[in-house]
């Protein structure tokens, strides 16, 4: 049976539907030595994928790995501003991607995997799960901000953000621990939150993606899901449907 060749791209763990669209139109994917285009299907078994010149192979089972992200690494595949990757921390012999990225200061839980659909389900806005993040402020949130949290903020490129959940924990040496539960996925979302508020953050971790948990890992480390993670975060996703913008 034949799959759309973004389906396929997606299974070899090129990442996200979205991301392997983007590997077509820039030409570097080939079906049987002719340049690919959007819309083309493949029979994966019958046919020779290219991706820059190197033929695609499916994994029988794919990977799911957790992986703390410590900050001053970069979450993508390449290198920019000189700037390590999370990949020059990472020794595995498949190719696997980041189910969602964090900047480059931001630190915490990673989902790395070759499952393009889990990916696409994950960094896909539409389908709204949540993510959550401990933040140490600076200073400690005033009721008001807090409420403008819950509420939702207007950024400064005019768009406004989802009502969040939003709990303070504890106080350190003067800054204030909190909790924040987000259903989107802006880029710096919460630090831009912050500094429209007024407040400083100094350390942003996230530690939970829909039912993944960051657990025990260090930063830097690599853990292998269990079965029960995983299952988890499929059979979420199995019965969640995309929400409407």
């Amino acid at each position: 049976m034949s799959e759309r060749l973004q389906k396929v791209l997606a299974k070899a763990g090129f990442g996200s539907r979205r991301a392997c669209e983007d590997l077509i139109r820039a030409g570097r994917v080939k079906v049987d030595g002719v340049p690919a285009a959007l819309g083309d299907r493949v029979q994966s078994h019958h046919v020779q994928v290219l991706v820059d010149g190197v033929a695609i192979t499916l994994p029988d089972q794919p990977v799911y790995l957790k992986f703390y992200k410590p900050p001053g690494y970069l979450s993508s595949t390449r290198s920019q501003g000189g700037h390590p990757t999370i990949y020059n921390l990472i020794s595995i012999p498949r190719r696997v991607f980041p189910a969602g990225r964090l900047d480059l200061h931001s630190e915490g839980l990673m989902l790395l995997t070759d499952d393009g659909n889990l990916t696409q389900r994950l960094t896909h806005p539409s389908y709204q799960h949540e993510k959550e993040y401990r933040v140490l402020f600076q200073e400690a949130p005033t009721p008001a901000q807090i409420s403008s949290w819950q509420k939702g903020i207007q950024l400064p490129d005019g768009v406004l953000t989802q009502p969040a959940q939003f709990f303070v924990d504890e106080e350190e040496a003067g800054n204030t621990w909190c909790r924040i539960i987000l259903r989107e996925g802006r880029k710096r979302q919460i630090r831009n939150m912050a500094s429209v508020l007024g407040l400083t953050v100094l350390r942003l971790i996230r530690i939970r993606i829909a039912s993944l948990e960051l657990g025990p890992l260090a930063p830097g480390q690599t853990e292998e899901c269990t079965a029960g993670e995983v299952a988890g975060l499929l059979e979420a996703f199995k019965h969640e449907s995309p929400k409407s913008s």
